[in-house]
């Protein structure tokens, strides 16, 4: 699979069925290669009309299963949700 693939799938947290968006951007490691984390924009603001001062940062440790459609992740929302 590549990166750019991962792009398409939707993340879905398992301990909530929480649907948290699409992977925005991955973070890795330039020496080894070796993904780091996933990020996915956070919350809407306001309906959705403002935009986004949030994100998901979810260490690749947390990810379960990376099947064709979405990505299954066990993370505690409080936790990876990061302001920008």
């Amino acid at each position: 699979m590549r990166i750019c693939n991962m792009r398409d799938k939707e993340v879905i947290n398992v301990c909530d069925c929480r649907r948290l968006g699409f992977v925005e951007d991955i973070e890795f490691d330039v020496c080894t290669g070796v993904i780091l984390s996933l990020i996915i924009p956070g919350p809407a603001q306001f309906c959705g009309f403002i935009g986004r001062d949030s994100e998901y940062i979810i260490p690749f440790s947390c990810v379960r299963q990376v099947g064709e459609d979405i990505i299954l992740v066990d993370i505690h929302v409080d936790e990876c949700l990061v302001k920008c």
